[in-house]
């Protein structure tokens, strides 16, 4: 059994609650800008005293003043140490803030996704017992208004966008300051800081209770690896959903070393917001890179300068491979890689905003091809893994000590292993105790040991590295007993450019398939050039020029396995799958169970008549 471990930053330290470095933050830098607020709605919480631009600038001070108000103001409502209180918002500086006043006072966040379904509110609001629900919108406060008889514990609903927020803070007034003081003082690493729901790709979620210690040990042993990426003086453009872990450690390593966060709701406006705040680093999942090298690539070909983009990335790539060997880049190589770099490179970090020369990824597989094509454009990329059970990060690769393809070495206090069937677990500090009122699931997910099961097949090579192969439960195990790991496969599909998502089927059926959606954009594109601008996907998609070009992806992907796992057929959905649909999660991951179920019909005209 493989195993590595690293020692932890923090030996038994005792650990402070989260809420504290706000205070802290506050006394030593108290003019240091904390957070930038885009086009702020005072009507939702109050415009802080600095401007910029038409933005404005919250300083440590202003935000620890307004996270006291705001965790008087829920003293005030009656908030209890230990009560769970739901938050369902876009990312936005009100999602922090309520965050920090709850963790000020020793209650629980319970975050819920802004677009998650009434089912699976009403769960997540009955089995965590929230007695109180923060809503952004008036839809959403309808929604929870509407299950008020199912979730007999909730008995408050705040609306951040009906000033909501600013009616608990002025209530809070009649509160006085030591009670805050001293509901402060009683917070330790060992009380719950959050309960989050696993958006998971099948099954209910499960909620997942991490504590004030669980968060902290994990953000300070990632910011004593990353110390070039989370700093004073650092910034970040955050757009992914705060009720997602990834997002979540962000925001807690930011305030914690004082680095300035902007809050992006639109993640469709996200480019424009970069190239406004032009970040030092950015976070994102796998999905936003994808589009990002596709969306460049068809900028070239549209402006008919696809021949640069095919020699910017073979160069980029040629150019990263180079950087790993002894020597580094020979002189022709380096040559070429100037030129490109005022011809192409520069033009896709100034979509980043100019400034960014490092990207954190997670959620799922990047893939090798993406991250030497990032990294040799001038844009490192760092993967890294976790769960939301590990809260989140176990392993990262850092700007010193990267290996593409890898997730990483564990961070310190971090213990990693293989089991004998290919599993990586995981045992430290980060890793959380279990689940909310669910202790078969947390049995099952431990060891007899103690280790956490992940769920996740990898490897650990001999320098500590961590691979990460696919998921047990995804695995396809075909008729003639074949075990194919889909991830690989499907990223090396996805590399084509009418691409969105690749599903391979083919559990217990005698081969691999796949089921392929079109990117919206490209598809708009391909059906002018092919003189057919007034047809949908669903009336083309058996075209044969449309599945001679799929083909081509089929084919690249096919060449990197071997026979027995390479994709026989395909079948081209009538549309892309959605979150709203519930077809992906948050982070864009594919349901597999819901996609199977709902084109179950697709699936079996890929084998009929075998």
């Amino acid at each position: 059994m493989q195993n590595v471990a690293v020692e932890p930053v923090l030996a038994g330290e005792r650990v402070p609650g989260l809420a504290e470095v706000v205070w802290d933050n506050a006394r030593q830098d108290p003019e240091a800008v904390q957070f930038v607020r885009p086009d702020p709605d005072p009507r939702s919480w109050p415009v802080s005293r600095g401007r910029r631009a038409g933005t404005a600038l919250v300083s440590c001070v202003a935000f620890r003043d307004d996270v006291h108000a705001l965790a008087r103001g829920f003293i005030a409502a009656g908030v209890q140490h230990g009560d769970r209180v739901a938050l369902i918002s876009r990312t936005r500086y009100e999602w922090t803030l309520v965050d920090y006043a709850l963790w000020a006072i020793g209650a629980v966040t319970v975050p819920i996704y802004d677009t998650a379904s009434t089912d699976q509110i009403e769960w997540i609001l009955t089995d965590s017992g929230a007695v109180g629900c923060v809503v952004e919108t008036a839809g959403h406060a309808a929604t929870v208004t509407g299950l008020r008889e199912r979730a007999p514990a909730l008995r408050r609903t705040w609306q951040i966008d009906a000033g909501g927020l600013i009616d608990v803070a002025a209530q809070g007034r009649t509160v006085p300051d030591s009670d805050a003081e001293t509901r402060r003082g009683r917070v330790s690493g060992a009380d719950v800081a959050t309960i989050v729901y696993t958006s998971g790709t099948t099954g209910r979620p499960k909620g997942c209770v991490l504590t004030h210690r669980n968060i902290f040990c994990d953000v300070t042993a990632a910011v004593s690896v990353l110390p070039r990426l989370l700093h004073a003086g650092a910034s970040t453009v955050l757009f992914l959903p705060l009720a997602h872990a990834f997002a979540r450690l962000i925001q807690v390593g930011a305030v914690q070393t004082r680095a300035t966060l902007v809050h992006s709701a639109d993640i469709a406006g996200v480019l424009e917001q970069l190239r406004r705040h032009r970040p030092t680093f950015i976070l994102a999942v796998p999905r936003v890179f994808e589009k990002m090298y596709h969306r460049a690539r068809q900028k070239a070909e549209d402006a008919h300068r696809g021949w640069l983009f095919t020699a910017a990335e073979q160069v980029a790539v040629r150019y990263s491979c180079a950087l790993d060997r002894t020597g580094g880049p020979g002189i022709l190589l380096r040559a070429a890689h100037a030129l490109l770099d005022l011809l192409a490179y520069r033009k896709l970090r100034a979509a980043l905003g100019g400034r960014c020369r490092m990207a954190i990824v997670g959620g799922a597989p990047l893939g090798a091809r993406l991250g030497h094509f990032f990294r040799g454009a001038g844009v490192t990329v760092l993967e890294g893994y976790g769960l939301t059970e590990t809260s989140p990060a176990l392993t990262a690769n850092r700007p010193e000590a990267q290996r593409i393809g890898t997730v990483g070495r564990p961070l310190p206090g971090v213990r990693i292993r293989v089991a004998d069937d290919g599993e990586i677990q995981a045992h430290g500090e980060v890793v959380f105790a279990g689940y909310w009122n669910n202790a078969d699931a947390t049995r099952a997910t431990f060891t007899d040991g103690g280790w956490l099961r992940t769920g996740d097949l990898g490897s650990l090579d001999p320098d500590g590295f961590v691979r990460i192969t696919g998921r047990k439960k995804e695995v396809i195990v075909t008729a003639a007993g074949k075990n194919v790991a889909p991830a690989p496969i499907e990223d090396a599909v996805r590399a084509h450019p009418l691409v969105s998502q690749c599903m391979l089927v083919g559990d217990g059926r005698p081969y691999v398939a796949a089921l392929v959606t079109i990117d919206p954009p490209a598809w708009q594109r391909w059906r002018a050039r092919a003189g057919r601008s007034d047809a949908s996907l669903a009336d083309l998609r058996d075209d044969p020029r449309l599945r001679a070009e799929i083909q081509q992806a089929m084919d690249r992907a096919n060449r990197t396995v071997s026979k027995a796992e390479q994709i026989k057929t395909f079948r081209i959905l009538p549309r892309d799958l959605t979150e709203a649909d519930g077809e992906l999660t948050p982070t864009l991951k594919v349901r597999r169970d819901v996609v199977a179920d709902r084109y179950a019909s697709d699936i079996d005209a890929l084998y009929r008549g075998h």
